[in-house]
């Protein structure tokens, strides 16, 4: 199996941590593996440090199993969290040798796929219900192929939902993402904008 030898992904991050917290519980996820990269952003349920907390354990499951099928991964990260208080996440992985990106989510962690070519229309991750770590819905992976300059897009909740109306898709990821969370931050819960855009 051939290693990636070049970044699948040129991701950006930006992030708002509720003030008087020490810390946020949305956290990002960019896990390499051998033919492409998984990227998530998780929601701990409420913010500060036991959102963290929960945040970081689902993080910790798909770090260390970045190469798997989506639907047992989130089943991993369920079962890993349960008894707490759980998260909602979105997730997709890119596989650079069929150019295909795989994409599930569960909760309110909202995903779009903004495609280069104008004549394509944006995507929209359809969501399961559920939170992880308590009540788990049915979990329907689907897939998308990607062309390179396709941009992925992951908003939590502290991010208004119209965000994407006069987005500059020839920004870089970081400036998209820190110009997402500039203009449609709420800033009444933690805020986390992760931005992908596919290279190979």
């Amino acid at each position: 199996m051939d290693e990636i030898n070049h970044p699948v992904l040129d991701v950006g991050i930006a992030a708002f941590t509720l003030p008087g917290e020490q810390e946020s519980g949305d956290l990002h996820v960019v896990a390499p593996f051998a033919t492409g990269v998984l990227v998530a952003v998780v929601d701990g349920i409420g913010h500060g440090a036991e959102a963290a907390k929960v945040a970081r354990i689902a993080a910790g499951v798909m770090k260390h199993h970045p190469h798997e099928n989506l639907q047992p991964l989130i089943q991993r990260c369920h079962d890993a969290l349960l008894g707490t208080r759980g998260v909602v996440m979105s997730l997709a992985s890119f596989n650079h040798q069929t150019k295909v990106m795989t994409w599930a989510g569960v909760g309110n962690v909202q995903g779009n796929l903004l495609p280069m070519d104008k004549l394509n229309r944006p995507k929209t991750l359809l969501l399961s219900m559920g939170t992880l770590g308590q009540k788990l819905g049915s979990v329907h992976p689907t897939e998308l192929t990607v062309k390179p300059g396709d941009t992925l897009v992951f908003t939590t909740d502290g991010i208004r939902e119209d965000f994407h109306q006069g987005l500059n898709l020839k920004q870089s990821p970081q400036q998209l993402a820190d110009d997402i969370l500039a203009r449609s931050a709420r800033y009444t819960d933690d805020a986390l904008v992760l931005v992908g855009r596919y290279v190979i």
